[in-house]
């Protein structure tokens, strides 16, 4: 059983900055990546970022490049997404999941519940 729980979405200024984290629990979880996705309201979920949980390599989508930083820690079992100067575009539903080192939402079979971030002008 895997079990991923997200935390720290809120309201942000746009320039602004947010941490979300991911909490990840359950078995064979070292076999895989753990990535962040977010989802516009009524569109597909679009990778965001990407990190391996064995050998902490990351990835990003050009979007975010320069801006968010993917980040394992292997004692909390934890990964966070630190969003550095927010826009108004980053607004969405933020979403963990466990799965292939892949941006295709389709390669990820264990979910969080999702946290919101919403950036004003």
């Amino acid at each position: 059983q895997v079990h991923l729980e997200e935390s720290g979405g809120g309201l942000v200024q746009a320039g602004g900055t947010l941490r979300l984290s991911c909490a990840v629990s359950g078995r064979d979880i070292s076999r895989n990546s753990v990535g962040w996705f977010r989802q516009y309201e009524g569109q597909e979920r679009t990778f965001v970022a990407a990190v391996g949980w064995t050998d902490g390599r990351t990835y990003y989508s050009d979007s975010v490049k320069e801006r968010f930083i993917i980040a394992r820690d292997l004692a909390k079992n934890t990964v966070d997404l630190q969003m550095n100067v927010l826009k108004v575009e980053d607004t969405a539903d933020y979403y963990c999941a466990l799965g292939s080192r892949t941006i295709n939402w389709q390669d990820y079979g264990y979910w969080g519940q999702g946290t919101r971030v919403t950036v004003s002008s």
